[in-house]
């Protein structure tokens, strides 16, 4: 029989405002005792909200019950790295393995039925790491993807990150359709596309976080608008009603060698709620105590399911858990609890 982890006392917090109110818990999934998780890369939930936490550990796909009762795992094996994870309305799982160049499309149980890219073989871009700005040129996919997301109609658009400055937009077979983007901080040009997401219009929202903005095109890649009041924004999720949630990672983690925060009390990590047009609803977070329940190190990913609560994954070591900016207990994954 499998052991679990308990926890006697789950702290909680409350956090946002007005009908963005949530609790925070830490420590809500209940891992088996011998499994474990360095950081937490991507949460995404199914139709059944049953949530799907990709991390980079030695089962880098956990399925817990939105209880945080621990289900299965699968992928042990599979991957080079844990990136981003999309689930869509039928249910298959899209994860996005940064440092293999690829997206994997899986069943619910973990069979694999499709991939886009070539299995470690990067595209040309002229980048010589996983370092932006050593990218001289856009290129095919993929160079570290990022994330991907979804149409009503199934096409599959894939942000390609870290070594590419282009999004890609894919049939639902996987055929390559087009792609769009250049390095830079023009209209239309991206550093670093790291997050992506589809509103019921059709509208792509990309996460444009080195430029610290949110761009928005048409479905056929025409710039129509961007958001700015964002800190380096990891990916984007639209709740039921429209409204758009961001994970923001800040300017106190994962800063690239040679920058700098833009004022010395900048912001930290956190999570900002705007409405359709673009107008802030509720932010928590902040990064001024990021251990604690409620706050952040390094949001990087998050999802909401059918009752409105909000799932935030953290990379805490490799934005810099791992060099003692923060301890090494600092949480990877939390839940908000939406008050009603």
């Amino acid at each position: 029989m499998t052991k679990t982890r308990t926890d006697s006392t789950v702290p909680r917090t409350c956090v946002g405002r007005g009908p963005f109110t949530y609790s925070a818990k830490i420590d809500w999934a209940r891992r088996p005792a011998e499994y474990s998780w360095s950081e937490v890369s991507g949460v995404a939930t199914d139709s059944c909200d049953r949530v799907y936490v990709f991390n980079r550990g030695e089962h880098p796909v956990m399925v817990f019950d939105r209880e945080g009762t621990f289900l299965r795992s699968w992928g042990e094996g599979v991957f080079a790295r844990a990136h981003g994870i999309t689930i869509g309305p039928d249910d298959s799982i899209y994860c996005t393995d940064d440092l293999d160049h690829t997206v994997r499309k899986f069943m619910p149980d973990g069979r694999l039925v499709m991939t886009l890219g070539t299995s470690g073989k990067p595209s040309d871009t002229g980048a010589t790491s996983i370092d932006y700005r050593t990218i001289r040129h856009a290129g095919l996919p993929f160079y570290f993807p990022t994330n991907v997301a979804l149409s009503t109609a199934g096409e599959i658009y894939v942000a390609d990150g870290y070594g590419n400055a282009c999004v890609h937009k894919f049939s639902p077979t996987g055929r390559l359709l087009f792609s769009w983007g250049d390095p830079g901080n023009l209209p239309g040009q991206f550093h670093v596309p790291h997050g992506i997401a589809v509103d019921r219009h059709g509208a792509v929202f990309v996460a444009d976080r080195e430029n610290s903005r949110i761009q928005i095109f048409s479905p056929t890649g025409e710039f129509l608008r961007e958001w700015t009041d964002i800190a380096r924004p990891c990916q984007v999720a639209f709740d039921a009603r429209g409204n758009l949630f961001v994970a923001e990672l800040g300017y106190r983690a994962g800063m690239w060698p040679g920058t700098f925060p833009p004022a010395p009390n900048a912001t930290g990590g956190r999570v900002s709620v705007f409405d359709p047009g673009g107008a802030l609803l509720a932010r928590w977070g902040g990064g001024e105590e990021p251990t604690a329940p409620g706050d952040f190190f390094a949001p990087h990913d998050l999802c909401i399911d059918t009752h409105g609560d909000v799932y935030v994954a953290e990379v805490v070591m490799s934005a810099g858990g791992n060099r003692g900016l923060v301890s090494p207990e600092c949480h990877s994954l939390q839940k908000f609890v939406l008050q009603k």
